[in-house]
């Protein structure tokens, strides 16, 4: 390939052998172009160009053009203009970014000369002369047009640059942020990063090629370069520190130790202050500007010196006098900044506060006096008075602090690198609040430097301190703590800081967005974390559930095993449990569970506690509209179950509490339904006898839900003796009161056979289930309510009236005062239970009632007979009969008969009727009178329970049969009775009690009341046919 520096000496023959190399010269730049550092699309602009043009060059090469003074004036302008492209293109691949931005408008101007000289070139070609297609000469002359016209502009960002480095040169700026920003924006134009590091390597080549300007002896270049580099210098990468201490140090010992007094040039002659912006009038003079704007606004027309006539347009900034003030401030600054440090370690409150003052003025007022701050090594100092107790002096050094970490890498890398200085910042964020907002703000500030910031997280207790203050009351400091904690994000261990402080945002997104291992930490801190159920709520909201599930459809097995880990801490909250069912949590997790039955891991007893905690939630749903259910599927309910067979103590433990948990949800009655279907009784009698305490134990409790409402004949078929005397094992060692009480809940709701009271009676049954049920001076515990309703159920199978050894050993046992006492003192379930022992008891009485002995001998010297039983008529007692009156029950169950509960009172109801049996009609119903239970047992009459309505029109029956009690309590039943007769149903008016009980109401004396009432049913218009004495009566 021929060097384009050899095209002119090839071109000093015919055309036809000099154009050739200038289209190779061409081809060769436009290559050459898609490897420029900078100004790409301007070089790909000419590239295009010079493209266009070559073809056209080519067409001429054919045509074998013979020399002519216009074509040798063509090829010596592309020649040139080649040559030129060539040296720009190169420039432009190898000379350093920055070098090439301060050139741009240069690069710029030599791209429009050159693609307008090689137009300009076009221009000259002879074209009416050669012997050219049409297509071809318009080609050239709408190239020529289109290349004249070109124009290469810079972009918007690096023309911003350029002013700005000339705005800066032009003010003297001194400013280091101005650096330091400025810096920034060249890196990002010119495409390199904006790394310390990289910044300082670039402005070290960029200083390199000012040397080179100068060895090519282009001082113009060389002076303008080195005022742009005493611009930039000033930013924090572009010197190191060692070299800005040399430079600071070597001037500040040239200037002495005392200040110095302003020149009298340096004072404005209106305002007699030293100037700040001194400018020039037309009489010579210099004032300040403000002053003698003022001056001339008030309508002065002469100076106020010389009194010359003033020109008032004209007003020159003096800028010799004005760097000459601020040479004299700067040096006087420096003398003052170095000279405070003596006084601020003095001790003496007073004078710290003026000193700490005082700097802090100046660092505000410029950032040069900041750099010499820095310089003068006053970061230690501040950092020790952040410890001081006098929190003014605190504060003080904090706003300092505050102002030089700001954009300044230097100060913050100065402050990181003070021992303890994290430390003593972060202690101040649990003082007073403003001490504290400062603390926040200056670690803010720090946490912008990668060296800083990876200190912050390490500090033991500030993530903590920066979670409380982000929801603190004060807004800026609650927003300086959340963004600090941002800038702290970028580390795993701080953000699994944060999670274990409740601030939960970086985890969850992390968890939603990171890498996999990443994904793997932050489920794993969910999963270990000790939540309240706040957070647990807080998590699901914030969109927890959604990754989690993820991990366990998608993850491998360690993936999969902390994120169930994570679902079984969070959904121990019942909320959570419900949104993950209804997000489709369950098969994934069944599916886990039913393929990793063989495996080793554990993962499958994660799985097994949360699908637990999942039929938890399902108690809990209360009133909502749309219930959920864990177990969709009858083959779930019996592949769930199945497992208990198939797996360890954790699985079997947590699957039996899923199934506990499930009856008593709203499927509970499917549950129930399905798990008798598939044995699950057989299963769990079997695990009562488990070696494992908690297996044992949830199997009793799933147990008792089965056979609380189970089939008799299935329980038969299963429960046996030794599962009985297991139960009284546990009643009697265990002392989990839940499980004693499922235990005795199982006795009690056993079949009342007589093979399954007799093996209790041999295990010793009787003794241990009286222990349970307590005499009202022990009655206060409402935690013991369950077990002693369960215990008092129990003790009923030893009560039935077809067994009198069982009665006489219950009895025996003491067991009938302290059923009378729960008639007062139980919960409804007890005395319900114990209204029916009673009446069992009471059933036997009339049998147990010993004669009364006939009196021997002479009257007067015997013993005065025993006093027989009002009821039974024979001699009576509590252990023998079992006799209610004996035992005082009568009114206790008379005071159940006002209970809420229906059933309650139909026992209590049951257990009296036994006082009216048979022979016993006529005492019994007068010790019901004296009860005062008649009344009560009218108001039945009116219950909303049709049984209690059919009983008490029976005992109504057989009372009033008694004329004296007919008469006393008839007229308070007739209301009732015909209400009933009105309202009851077809099955209660045809009971042979109530045309009976109508038939002695009719008998009354008090007919005239009985007629009142049928003439008020008569006015409402009812026809109401009532049984009196075998007639039918009607009324219309």
């Amino acid at each position: 390939m021929m060097a384009l520096d050899d095209i002119a000496s090839a071109c000093s023959g015919p055309a036809g052998d000099c154009l050739p190399q200038i289209v190779e010269g061409m081809m060769e730049i436009a290559h050459a172009a898609k490897d420029v550092l900078f100004k790409k699309e301007s070089f790909k602009q000419l590239s295009v160009y010079l493209e266009r043009v070559a073809p056209v060059l080519k067409e001429l090469i054919k045509k074998d053009i013979s020399y002519s003074r216009n074509l040798n004036s063509v090829i010596e302008i592309l020649n040139q203009e080649i040559k030129a492209a060539k040296q720009l293109t190169a420039d432009c691949t190898k000379r350093n970014k920055v070098y090439l931005l301060m050139n741009s408008r240069t690069i710029n101007k030599n791209l429009e000369e050159i693609t307008r000289e090689i137009s300009r070139a076009l221009g000259l070609l002879p074209l009416a002369s050669l012997d050219l297609s049409i297509g071809i000469i318009e080609e050239i002359e709408e190239l020529r047009d289109i290349m004249q016209r070109a124009e290469f502009k810079a972009a918007i960002a690096e023309e911003e640059i350029l002013v700005k480095i000339e705005s800066g040169i032009q003010e003297r700026v001194v400013d280091r942020s101005y650096a330091n920003k400025l810096l920034v924006h060249i890196a990002e134009a010119v495409g390199i990063s904006t790394d310390r590091s990289a910044l300082k390597k670039e402005f070290e080549e960029f200083k390199s090629e000012i040397e080179n300007a100068r060895l090519r002896k282009n001082q113009a270049e060389a002076i303008q370069m080195d005022q742009i580099i005493a611009l930039l210098e000033r930013a924090d990468a572009a010197s190191s520190r060692k070299e800005k201490e040399i430079k600071y140090f070597t001037k500040r010992k040239s200037l002495g130790s005392q200040p110095l007094e302003p020149l009298q040039s340096f004072y404005c002659p209106i305002t007699r202050d030293v100037m700040e912006d001194p400018v020039e009038t037309s009489s010579g003079q210099t004032f300040e500007r403000s002053a003698i704007e003022k001056w001339l606004a008030d309508g002065h027309e002469m100076c106020p010196l010389t009194m010359t006539p003033l020109d008032t347009s004209i007003l020159r900034p003096n800028k010799t006098l004005r760097q000459s003030i601020e040479e004299w401030k700067d040096r006087n600054t420096m003398i003052k900044i170095a000279s405070m440090k003596s006084r601020l370690v003095s001790g003496e409150e007073e004078e710290v506060l003026r000193c700490l003052e005082q700097l802090e003025d100046l660092c505000e007022q410029r950032d040069q006096h900041r750099e010499w701050v820095l310089l003068e090594n006053y970061i230690p100092l501040f950092i020790q008075l952040l410890g001081e107790k006098n929190h003014d002096i605190r504060n003080r050094a904090f706003v300092i602090l505050c102002i030089l970490a700001k954009d300044s890498d230097h100060a913050k890398e100065r402050i990181v690198n003070v021992d303890n200085a994290i430390e003593s910042i972060v202690r101040s964020l649990g003082r007073r609040i403003g001490e504290r907002k400062l603390a926040v703000a200056l670690l803010l500030e720090l946490s912008k430097s990668n060296l800083a910031r990876d200190g912050i997280g390490k500090v033991q207790g500030c993530i903590l301190l920066l979670v409380t203050m982000a929801s603190s009351d004060d807004n800026q400091a609650a927003a300086d703590a959340q963004e600090l904690l941002e800038n702290l994000s970028f580390s795993d261990l701080n953000i699994i800081q944060m999670a274990k402080a409740n601030y939960f945002k970086h985890l969850l997104q992390r968890l939603s967005t990171g890498p996999e291992n990443v994904k793997t930490i932050m489920a794993s801190t969910l999963a270990e974390l000790e939540l309240t159920d706040h957070n647990k709520a807080s998590l699901f909201e914030k969109g927890a559930l959604g990754p989690l599930l993820h991990l366990v459809t998608c993850g491998d097995v360690p993936m999969k095993k902390v994120a169930v880990k994570a679902l079984q801490n969070l959904s121990s909250l019942p909320e959570n449990g419900l949104q993950m069912i209804k997000e489709g949590a369950v098969q994934p997790l069944l599916g886990l569970l039913f393929q990793h039955i063989s495996s080793s891991s554990s993962l499958r007893e994660e799985v097994a506690t949360t699908i637990m905690h999942l039929a938890v939630s399902t108690v809990s749903q209360g009133s909502s509209p749309t219930l959920v259910s864990l177990l969709e599927s009858d083959d779930d309910i019996f592949k769930l179950f199945s497992l208990i067979n198939l797996t360890g103590p954790d699985v079997q433990q947590n699957i039996l509490l899923a199934f506990h948990a499930l009856c008593q949800s709203p499927s509970a009655s499917n549950i129930k339904t399905k798990l008798t279907e598939c044995s699950a009784m057989q299963v769990l009698v079997q695990l009562c006898e488990h070696e494992d305490p908690n297996v044992r134990a949830n199997a009793v409790k799933l147990l008792y839900c089965l056979i609380e409402d189970g089939d008799e004949a299935i329980i038969l078929e299963h429960v046996g003796q030794k599962c009985v005397e297991t139960l009284l094992q546990i009643i009697q060692l265990s002392n989990v009161e839940e499980l004693t009480t499922c235990a005795m809940g199982i006795i009690s709701n056993l079949p009342e056979s007589p093979q399954i009271t007799q093996w209790l009676l041999d295990a010793g049954a009787l003794s241990v289930i009286s222990k349970f049920i307590p005499d009202n001076s022990k009655h206060n515990d409402p935690r013991k309510y369950h077990l002693v309703e369960n215990a008092t159920g129990a003790m009923r199978r030893f009560t039935a009236s077809t067994n009198p050894e069982w009665q006489k050993s219950a009895a025996e046992a003491g067991i009938i005062p302290v059923l009378v006492q729960l008639l007062d003192f139980g919960t409804t379930v007890m005395k319900k239970c114990a209204a029916i022992s009673l009446a069992r008891f009471s059933e036997s009485s009339l049998e147990l009632s010993r004669p009364i002995p006939k009196r021997k001998g002479f009257f007067c010297f015997s013993a005065p007979p025993e006093t027989g039983c009002r009821i039974h008529g024979g001699i009576c007692a509590v252990e023998s009969s079992f006799c209610l009156v004996e035992a005082d029950a009568v009114e206790p169950l008379v005071r159940v008969l006002q209970d809420p509960d229906p059933g309650t009172c139909e026992a209590a109801l049951d257990a009296l009727l036994t006082l009216i049996d048979g022979i016993k009609l006529q005492n019994g119903s007068k010790v019901l009178a004296e009860a005062n239970a008649i009344p009560l047992i009218i108001g039945f009459l009116s219950s909303s329970s049709p049984k209690l309505q059919e009983k008490a029109l029976n005992t109504l029956e057989r009372i009033f049969r008694l004329q004296e009690l007919k008469q006393k309590y008839g007229s308070s039943a007739q209301m009732p009775l015909v209400d009933l007769t009105l309202r009851g149903n077809s099955r209660m008016k045809s009971t042979p009690g109530m045309a009976r009980n109508e038939s002695h109401i009719d008998s009354l004396e008090e007919a005239s009341a009985w007629l009142c009432v049928r003439l008020h049913v008569f006015n409402a218009g009812w026809r109401v046919a009532v049984a009196v004495e075998g007639h039918l009566l009607t009324s219309r």
